[in-house]
């Protein structure tokens, strides 16, 4: 008979190579979907990004508009608001536009840049009584700093979202080809020895059940063949010793039966 150590052994090597599977599916899918959202904050961090060198150009327009034409100065003190509110959740995070605080060194550097214009324009836009004492060419000259330094900014979070992605790409890489191995390493040192042993064993289980069953049939053939001539034998000195003989086929029998179980048993330790 089987013995249950060896079928559990067997389910033990099964159930590790399952479960590393298991567990390197979770590991790239828990990396894959981080990675996922760092690209979406990424992306969101461009869009406003983007959207602020608009609003800083949108804001040079409405000045223009203002001094030389008629305009809605509330239009303008309400983009002049959110360029500024914006560029301060862009470094310290916003819960309602969806913004973590800035970690990255080289982009603070950026943004500590573009302060001074920032102060500049919203210093001298935020009065209307003042809009007549605003020079043109100061102005424009701080505004397109401010557009350059954006544009800069821009760049470093896109080079950073790329950055990332050839991370992950190479994570990935990395642990998929670790996953193969691994697997590999299963089947070359776990699984295949296993699948053998088994085959191996089932071939010797084959061939001591063909020996033990002809011993089998044989002794069952002769009993037969005793117990007919016991039958119509009358010499009743013949007939024991045919029952002796019968006797002795009846223990030969039973040791061909206690050999066939030893054998099965030693075969499938």
């Amino acid at each position: 008979m089987f013995k249950k150590s060896y079928f559990d052994k067997q389910f033990y090597k099964y159930y590790l190579l399952v479960l590393t599977i298991l567990v390197l599916t979770i590991v790239i899918q828990s990396i894959t979907q981080h990675s996922l959202k760092k690209q979406e904050h990424y992306a969101l961090l461009i869009n406003i990004a983007g959207k602020q060198r608009m609003l800083g150009q949108q804001i040079l327009t409405d000045f223009y508009e203002c001094r030389l034409l008629k305009c809605n100065y509330a239009d303008m003190k309400l983009d002049l608001e959110h360029l500024y509110n914006t560029n301060t959740a862009l470094q310290k995070g916003s819960a309602g536009l969806g913004l973590k605080p800035l970690e990255a060194p080289e982009i603070q550097q950026n943004f500590n840049k573009l302060r001074p214009n920032l102060d500049y324009i919203y210093k001298n836009l935020k009065a209307v009584n003042t809009l007549e004492q605003v020079s043109f060419i100061e102005l424009s000259s701080e505004v397109y700093s401010f557009l350059d330094s954006m544009e800069t900014i821009v760049d470093q979070f896109q080079k950073q979202a790329e950055d990332d992605l050839k991370t992950l790409m190479i994570v990935e890489l990395e642990l998929a080809a670790l996953s193969v191995l691994i697997i590999l390493f299963e089947i070359i040192f776990i699984l295949n020895p296993t699948i053998r042993k088994i085959t191996v064993q089932n071939k010797k289980l084959k061939e001591v059940s063909w020996h033990q069953s002809h011993a089998f049939n044989s002794h069952i053939k002769n009993i037969r063949d005793l117990q007919h001539i016991v039958r119509i034998e009358k010499n009743m000195g013949h007939k024991q010793e045919l029952l002796d003989c019968v006797m002795d086929e009846l223990n030969d029998l039973e040791k061909v039966s206690k050999n066939m179980i030893s054998a099965l048993e030693s075969h499938t330790d």
